[in-house]
């Protein structure tokens, strides 16, 4: 979800005005997902650099998370949706935690959208950890080092319990990945739209929705394969 800085620049604004309207594009499209069916939403909200940030916009973007989480819980449940949360969480202040946690136990039982915070995450360090625990299982002898398997890996990611992204949508025209879910995004179609995300609404998603629906996923085979359902 980027832009929220150049956002606010371009109105002569504080980048915290940035992050407020940003918060709600993530209201509109986690409500418009919902409304069109889809089962799974993973938005990158704070990623291990930007800690690097200014100490002020950290703080206020914290903030910013807590207010969200204890504004939106009703609309959650309105909705149906069951929040998620991967990453460091041990990392964000304590408050914001709680809160988080609290949302996320009281929405566990809905069964509609599935929506994933990616909160002080990273893709690299997602790797990582999984090869630890992986590590740790050669060792207990649950598993032989050379029996691992794709599967068996993706079974160690925060994300196990999630499908990998059939579209990934990136905002402002930035053309790269930047740490976000490495190992899950191996086979997903990219969407790079030149519109800042507090610009970015529900007419935006559906678009994006639409070319991805153009699109012909291969996974490696060819056309010709596909049509005749060989895989």
């Amino acid at each position: 979800m980027d832009g929220n800085g150049r956002w606010a620049s371009e109105r002569n604004l504080p980048r915290i005005a940035g992050h407020r309207a940003g918060v709600d594009a993530v209201r509109a499209v986690v409500e418009e997902c919902a409304r069109l069916g889809i089962g799974y939403l993973t938005l990158f909200a704070f990623s291990t650099e930007n800690w690097k940030r200014p100490r002020e916009e950290v703080g206020a973007l914290m903030t910013l998370l807590d207010q969200y989480l204890k504004k939106e819980l009703e609309t959650l449940m309105e909705n149906n949706i069951r929040l998620k949360s991967i990453g460091r969480i041990s990392d964000i202040p304590a408050k914001s935690q709680q809160t988080l946690n609290e949302v996320c136990r009281h929405s566990s039982g809905n069964t509609g959208l599935t929506l994933i915070l990616a909160l002080s995450y990273s893709g690299r360090d997602d790797i990582l950890q999984a090869a630890r625990e992986w590590g740790k299982a050669v060792q207990r002898g649950e598993a032989e080092p050379d029996s691992l398997q794709a599967e068996d890996f993706s079974s160690f990611l925060s994300t196990a319990d999630v499908p990998d992204p059939d579209l990934l949508i990136r905002t402002s025209g930035e053309m790269r990945i930047s740490n976000f879910l490495l190992w899950q995004v191996a086979y997903t179609e990219f969407y790079v739209t030149p519109r800042l995300w507090p610009d970015f609404n529900a007419d935006d998603l559906r678009s994006a929705i639409k070319v991805y629906q153009s699109r012909e996923r291969r996974f490696g085979l060819t056309s010709e394969q596909l049509r005749s359902g060989e895989r």
